[in-house]
């Protein structure tokens, strides 16, 4: 089982930088994949950038070359760099974790973006 802690989301005007932390209860060498996701209001959830076992990364089209994604192994935390903020980014993010054959997911946290 992974319980993840998420924190750093906040509001921030357009052009700003976020960064968002997911800490985890296990080593995250353990997890067959760790990231983001966020849902806008109706919309479906999507993905943003995810780290794979294999140690490829994944991002959004949308979000690519703005938002960095970069763990700390000692600390079991992976973060998500936010910069160039957008109002279309405006979303509550979730932490995922794929560990086994179950899938976790943080609390959530909303960032909202200003124009």
């Amino acid at each position: 089982q992974v319980q993840l802690v998420e924190s750093g989301g906040g509001l921030v005007q357009a052009g700003g930088s976020l960064r968002l932390s997911c800490a985890a209860s296990r080593s995250i060498f353990t997890i067959n994949a760790m990231g983001w996701y966020r849902q806008a209001p109706g919309k479906q959830r999507e993905l943003v950038a995810r780290f794979i076992s294999d140690g490829s990364t994944h991002y959004a089209d949308s979000v690519r070359g703005r938002f960095t994604i970069s763990r700390d192994n000692a600390k079991n935390t992976v973060y998500l760099q936010m910069n160039s903020l957008k109002p279309e980014d405006t979303a509550v993010y979730y932490c995922h974790a794929a560990f086994n054959t179950m899938v976790y997911w943080g609390q959530g946290t909303q960032v909202t973006v200003s124009s």
